[in-house]
């Protein structure tokens, strides 16, 4: 099976990415390129691909490595959603809007007067059923 994915480039801490076609199972620094179909340069936020070369890989089956895929959406290479690339130990923080926490403090406390009020309820009626027996 044919994988699109970066190949590692550059040298220490100036890392410099080609977009290749290969065979899934051969080691990303194995130099046994099907096709080089592009590059990406994260320090100066360069992606430059063949675009014509992607969409005919992918249509004979090649898969996208989920950074790939990453950077072909956002450059609307491709029409998709986004996939979460994080480790599965570090989910992605969503954060809340304003609204939805300013009202969530706003509904406890009837949250807890309407528990309040069936707790007092509940002593009442049982007080009512203990005269009526007696």
């Amino acid at each position: 099976m044919l994988m699109i994915r970066l190949q590692r480039t550059g040298r220490k801490n100036q890392a410099a990415f080609r977009v290749v076609v290969v065979d899934s199972h051969a080691s990303p620094k194995a130099g046994k390129n099907v096709e080089l179909v592009g590059s990406y340069s994260p320090h100066s936020n360069v992606f430059q691909v063949e675009k014509d070369r992607i969409l005919y890989w992918m249509g004979k089956g090649a898969q996208v490595s989920d950074t790939v895929h990453n950077l072909l959406v956002s450059n609307k290479i491709i029409e998709g959603k986004k996939v979460n690339v994080l480790p599965r130990k570090s989910p992605p923080k969503v954060e809340a809007p304003a609204e939805a926490t300013a009202a969530a403090p706003a509904e406890e406390p009837a949250a807890e007067a309407a528990a309040e009020e069936t707790a007092v309820e509940t002593p009442k009626e049982e007080k009512e059923e203990t005269q009526a027996a007696v």
